[in-house]
């Protein structure tokens, strides 16, 4: 059972181990991936401001005239965008959606009348940002910023600011959170517009858990999902973009995030094995000691059952030995009175050894039982049709105390039975005997009787006998013969309670 509480023990430790070890993995990954979404919102943060001023300096750099003399030169509008990042291409286009200007060398003449960034325009939308979309140029990945051009309070076409999606390849390097880890940013109506490394193509995450779930309640935090992208399981944090629209997220791989989980498994795993080993290597050595000892205990118990039975015997032989005295006592030609106070004695000392062989009880004895058959005998042999009242505590006496006690009670019962009732009333008596404490107990002898005055008393060997017995077990006693007859004596005779003995 102790190997196995141990085995157990093993086991509820290492699971709160490798408890706390998961939490930290996932805190961990947590705090990376929170990290990295910030960094991720700064840079979509950034671009969206760089996009904004471009478009207005195009707007401006354009004049009143969007549309040039067919003898105009191209008005140069390099300078517009070269503080923006990455892969730039802006386009100025009239409100046909024909291409006016461009600053990419592979332009061709292509209406863009469908595409969201021009058509929302048109409708009166003064800027727009696109979700990912596929260049009609080149095959790109890409995400434009667009901003409505207006001539004479009417539509005159637009300015547009693309990106490759590939803008985002310093980022996710930056951020470093391992293989198979995203970062990428999103409209707040669910439409990717760039994740790095590459989707697959546009999407619409409307439905997904990120959009129902968590930016409802919250406009930043983290959460475990698959990702709709690629069914890979990640933890990602999110971040929405102040004044933007956008949604900035930075994933990390689940598995990578907690593998040092995983090692600390194998690690206890490892233990367990060990462990496992080591203890049925114990347990078999612990059951050809417990075989052993049981072998031994055998012999222990039968040593011990025989000194039960040698000092049963003894006290058997003692309580015989005691009893013949008395037989002799009443053979001598003594006064009776002195024969039946010798006898009496000699009684207290007979049920002490009674009690010790009778119970098997050779350390303690209980209190209750040894006053009872002390009290008992006495009746008896004095034939005294007298009431008894006990109140005693369930109290545990050394038999080395046991006989000082015994020896009290008997003479102090002798002296109820013998001058208590001289008038004929129906005698009572109570006896109590109550723990207080420190060893200590108070006994208390109560009788009915005709009670006595202490200056008429004479001190004879009785007397001398209660103060012998008293001192012997380092108590006080005090008498009040005022009603009835009271005796009152503190004394050191309290041992562990029987009933924790026997626990």
């Amino acid at each position: 059972m102790i190997i196995l509480a141990m085995f157990v023990s093993l086991v509820l430790m290492l699971g709160l181990w490798l408890n706390t070890s998961y939490r930290d993995a996932v805190r961990r990954a947590e705090e990376r991936t929170i990290a990295a979404s910030k960094i991720v919102a700064s840079n979509v943060s950034l671009l969206d401001s760089l996009a904004r001023q471009a478009l207005q300096r195009i707007d401006e750099t354009l004049g009143e005239n969007i549309v040039p003399p067919a003898s105009a030169k191209v008005r140069n509008i390099d300078e517009a965008v070269a503080d923006l990042p990455g892969q730039v291409n802006a386009y100025v286009v009239d409100e046909a959606g024909l291409t006016l200007y461009s600053t990419d060398p592979m332009i061709k003449p292509i209406s863009i009348v469908d595409r969201p960034y021009f058509s929302e325009l048109a409708k009166g939308a003064n800027q727009h940002i696109s979700s990912l979309l596929i260049s009609r140029l080149n095959g790109e990945q890409i995400f434009a910023f667009s901003r409505r051009l207006e001539r004479n309070g009417l539509f005159a076409g637009a300015a547009v600011v693309s990106f490759e999606v590939k803008v985002l390849a310093d980022v996710w390097e930056a951020v470093d959170l391992g293989p198979n880890s995203t970062v990428s940013f999103a409209r707040a109506d669910g439409q990717l517009v760039a994740r790095y490394p590459l989707a697959d193509g546009p999407l619409d995450m409307s439905q997904y858990v990120l959009f129902t779930d968590y930016l409802p309640k919250s406009a930043t935090g983290t959460y475990e999902a698959v990702s709709p992208v690629d069914d890979a399981h990640r933890v990602v944090a999110y971040r929405t973009v102040d004044d933007t629209g956008l949604i900035a997220l930075a994933s990390a791989d689940y598995d990578f995030g907690i593998q040092r989980f995983w090692r600390d498994v194998t690690v206890a795993i490892s233990v367990l094995v060990l462990a496992g080993v080591s203890l049925l290597a114990a347990g078999q050595w612990i059951r050809h000691l417990r075989q052993r000892d049981a072998a031994q205990s055998q012999l222990l118990r039968n040593a011990l059952a025989d000194n039960q039975l040698l000092l049963r015997e003894i006290h058997h032989r003692v309580k015989n030995n005691l009893q013949a005295v008395q037989s002799i006592i009443q053979l001598q030609r003594l006064p009776v009175e002195t024969q039946q106070s010798l006898s009496d004695r000699i009684s207290s000392m007979v049920a002490v050894h009674e009690q010790i062989y009778r119970h098997d009880e050779f350390s303690f004895l209980c209190a209750q039982d040894l006053i009872r058959s002390v009290v008992e005998k006495l009746l008896n042999a004095y034939g005294s049709a007298v009431t008894v009242d006990y109140d005693i505590d369930e109290i545990a006496i050394s038999t080395d105390n046991a006989t000082p006690l015994a020896l009290l009670v008997s003479e102090l019962l002798t002296n109820i039975l013998k001058y208590a009732f001289t008038d004929g009333r129906v005698g009572t008596f109570s006896i109590a005997l109550k723990s207080i404490g420190e060893r200590r107990a108070r006994l208390t002898v109560h009788d009915n009787g005709v009670g006595f005055d202490p200056q008429t008393i004479q001190r004879g060997m009785g007397s001398r006998l209660i103060q012998g017995v008293v001192n012997q077990l380092n108590g006080t006693h005090t008498f009040d013969g005022s009603d009835g007859t009271t005796f009152t004596a503190e004394l050191e005779i309290v041992e562990p309670r029987v009933s924790d003995q026997s626990a």
